[in-house]
């Protein structure tokens, strides 16, 4: 049963990975989107595609979501039409370096914390109102096992995730008395642009970190995203974390 014919989502983090293939996802479903992202040829780009496949509306916005007063433009110029929204996905995150925090760049805290927190923190406090106008809605947030447990060279990252989970579950218990669904998803490894980011372009490590395991992909994780938002009213997923076979956990894993 398809309950998302009709809705409207809004993504960050829209140009690439999960966020791409997620929006691609709901719009197959039948669902509404408000993609954002800081690259505005590959936001329009990616409007003109999924409005030549599927019968649904497309509002991009070019936003950083570590920029708040981004958000607030971006939020409260939003067309009639796309205002009435049903979907959060804030999914817009990074990682930098692998470095030992005393090693790393102060720079680099500063963009992964205002990225991965603030920026979450950000397009929720902006957008909540207007599912609350809409009168139900459900909102996920993109953690990660990195949230539940530290590994070598990822503190700043780890400690980014482990707050998406206390901010998730702050927020369900803020939404107690709304019909709105609150979710943490937490994947494992997933291959993307993910490392070559956090490598900064050194495309020969990104691709060290998924060596001898099959991880999971965008479409995978996007694929879990539409049944968690798909079941019944009444069906809140407060947590799920997602592994590729042959990982057990954020620092586990078996490779051939």
């Amino acid at each position: 049963m398809n309950r998302l014919k009709g809705k409207t989502a809004f993504i960050t983090g829209a140009t690439a990975g999960i966020g791409k293939a997620t929006a691609q996802a709901l719009a197959d479903m039948g669902v509404n989107l408000i993609l954002t992202g800081r690259r505005e040829t590959l936001l329009e780009e990616i409007k003109e595609k999924i409005e030549s496949e599927y019968e649904v509306k497309v509002h991009t916005i070019k936003m950083d979501v570590s920029k708040s007063e981004d958000i607030i433009k971006g939020v409260e110029s939003l067309p009639e039409s796309f205002k009435k929204i049903d979907i959060l996905l804030n999914n817009a995150g990074l990682a930098l370096g692998m470095n030992k925090i005393f090693e790393n760049e102060y720079e680099d805290f500063d963009q992964v914390i205002d990225t991965n927190v603030k920026g979450m923190m950000y397009v929720t406090k902006a957008v909540v109102p207007y599912i609350l106008e809409n009168g139900s809605g459900h909102i996920i947030n993109l953690g990660s096992t990195a949230g539940d447990a530290a590994y070598p060279g990822g503190a700043v990252y780890c400690a980014s995730k482990a707050a998406v989970k206390a901010f998730t579950d702050g927020l369900r218990i803020d939404l107690i008395d709304k019909p709105v669904k609150v979710t943490n998803i937490k994947p494992g490894m997933v291959e993307t642009d993910f490392s070559v980011v956090r490598f900064k372009g050194d495309k020969e490590k990104a691709k060290n970190v998924y060596k001898g395991i099959e991880a999971l992909t965008a479409a995978d994780v996007a694929e879990v995203i539409i049944n968690v938002l798909n079941l019944p009213e009444n069906v809140q997923v407060a947590e799920l974390t997602l592994l590729p076979l042959y990982q057990a956990d954020g620092r586990t894993t078996y490779r051939k």
